[in-house]
């Protein structure tokens, strides 16, 4: 997908870097909390973990974790947080492209965020790791930003998803059982039109 070379990536290293992370929360989304907190723990995948709020909160659930996103910056923090909670999660430096290093058999995977910079041919290669890394029966949970009507391509990529698109990709292999749009407001730029969606494994 070239992140490592795109603007999305140096304007996350540069905020990452400087502190300015408008999504650092200590806890996880209130949709993540809801479904978890329902499900009995197993093996969780954390992709474009940032500072490990959802590995961390997983993982004192008793959720077995790994932790992935490609800023460096963000890892680092994310493996300090994680040892001050006393808790144990694998983190991982990479793309969430580039998933092959992992083994399959886990129950839940999390995306909140990170998909939504992909590419058609990137979400192509995002869905086959997650067909292949999850149990039949396991969960994939998805938030992002949705692409407005002026297609919302620019200089920094994608910024947000075909929902079409997404949708299309993840029939073969995947059940939709559930969405929800809203609307998403950060302190530094306009609001934007967001969903959450959640597949299961087939």
């Amino acid at each position: 997908m070239g992140e490592h070379k795109g603007s999305v990536y140096e304007d996350l290293v540069e905020r990452y870097r400087s502190g300015d992370v408008p999504w650092d929360d200590p806890l996880p989304p209130p949709e993540v909390i809801e479904f978890v907190t329902t499900r009995p723990v197993g093996k969780a995948l954390d992709l474009g973990c940032g500072f490990g709020r959802a590995a961390i909160y997983l993982a004192r659930l008793g959720w077995e974790v790994d932790g992935i996103d490609f800023i460096p910056e963000a890892v680092a923090e994310a493996a300090r947080r994680s040892r001050a909670a006393d808790v144990t999660i694998r983190f991982h430096i990479s793309s969430i492209t580039d998933l092959g290093y992992l083994r399959a058999g886990y129950d839940f995977a999390l995306d909140v965020g990170c998909g939504h910079n992909l590419d058609a041919s990137g979400w192509q290669i995002y869905v086959a790791s997650l067909r292949r890394l999850l149990r039949s029966g396991g969960s994939f949970m998805l938030f992002g930003r949705l692409l407005q009507d002026n297609g919302g391509a620019g200089e920094q990529g994608p910024r947000g998803m075909d929902l079409a698109m997404v949708r299309g990709i993840f029939e073969h292999g995947f059940g939709c059982v559930w969405e929800q749009r809203g609307v998403t407001e950060m302190t530094d730029q306009p609001a934007w039109a967001s969903i959450w969606m959640r597949f299961q494994r087939q």
